[in-house]
């Protein structure tokens, strides 16, 4: 096994980084000008072989943890991802290192490919999607304590291969990192008693509202059970805003900002995660977290593909304010 690590820009930031684990792929994105419909017979879906040809194809920089950790790094926080990625991934590494995000907590395995995901879309937004997994089954290898670097302050935990994940939330509790546990798309993959024994303990779980359905049903508990196990619980529900709920406590509603223009709304989920991330470690209240997860997640929404936005963290609060009013503090990281 020959595994290697990205190189890197050195850093004197002594601020404590916030650990990002979760997956890394390229996007590869096809639009097919005609629609499926057209070309499926119904008599003959028991032997489907259709090829089409499509008009564009885009190779995109994508993954839960880089994308998270795109958006905590526009808000002036120095990210550290651990995760796992393939032989062809160095550009890619080098490029977050150019945004100011840490990657020599990701793990090359050179014997597979970064995971990929191939997306046709049709002229009526229909999508047929494949994923590979590639170097992300080779996740759960990874000590999330071993690369944590100095002075870790929080971690979250995104979707990953399933192990990983598992993996690396047990680490959390046992160095005592605080984590955000966000399993996203996963909970359809993983059973209810590996969700919950990776949830127990996290500072917060973060999910959309379909995924929280399925997270209480596979588990069989209630939200007020899950809160006897987790500290918060934040639902998104897209175009809607988001709530936050706390133990004993009624919840937070958060509103969505305004987005001045729908681009694309892929990796806004990501985008809201960093957002109320940064807005956590930092102190501040839930609604701020929450509202700085909506800022952020419109910034994504405007632009095409998931790390193709940008921002100061000077507009970033601007914008916050064209929203909700006065901003919070903006040039001072804080500590979980």
């Amino acid at each position: 096994m020959n595994i290697q690590r990205p190189q890197e820009r050195s850093t004197n930031d002594a601020r404590g980084c916030i650990l990002v684990s979760g997956s890394l792929a390229f996007d590869n994105i096809m639009n097919f000008p005609g629609y499926f419909k057209d070309h499926v017979l119904p008599d003959k879906v028991h032997i489907i072989n259709i090829s089409f040809l499509v008009q564009e194809l885009k190779r995109q920089r994508g993954g839960c943890a880089a994308n998270i950790a795109y958006t905590l790094a526009l808000l002036g926080e120095r990210p550290r991802i651990v995760a796992a990625a393939g032989r062809d991934f160095p550009e890619y590494a080098e490029w977050l290192s150019q945004q100011g995000v840490d990657v020599q907590g990701i793990r090359i395995f050179q014997e597979d490919v970064t995971a990929s995901c191939f997306i046709t879309t049709d002229a009526a937004d229909n999508q047929i999607t494949g994923f590979y997994p590639g170097a992300m089954n080779r996740a759960g290898e990874i000590s999330l304590r071993q690369e944590a670097g100095p002075n870790p302050r929080f971690c979250i935990v995104a979707p990953d291969a399933p192990a990983a994940m598992v993996r690396h939330c047990q680490e959390c509790r046992e160095a005592k990192i605080p984590f955000l546990f966000d399993p996203s798309f996963q909970v359809t993959a993983m059973d209810g008693p590996t969700l919950y024994q990776a949830a127990r303990g996290a500072r917060a779980v973060l999910l959309n509202d379909y995924e929280f359905a399925v997270f209480l049903e596979k588990t069989g508990k209630t939200q007020e059970q899950l809160l006897e196990d987790v500290e918060l619980i934040v639902v998104t529900y897209g175009e809607q805003g988001s709530e936050i709920f706390r133990r004993g406590s009624p919840g937070v509603k958060v509103p969505p900002a305004k987005c001045h223009e729908v681009v694309d709304p892929t990796g806004a989920g990501d985008a809201y995660r960093g957002g109320f991330l940064a807005g956590l470690v930092r102190g501040h209240d839930l609604d701020v977290c929450g509202r700085m997860g909506s800022v952020a997640a419109v910034f994504a929404v405007e632009h095409y593909g998931t790390q193709n936005h940008r921002y100061t963290p000077e507009t970033f609060f601007a914008r916050y304010e064209e929203n909700f009013g006065p901003a919070p503090m903006v040039t001072a990281p804080g500590h979980a």
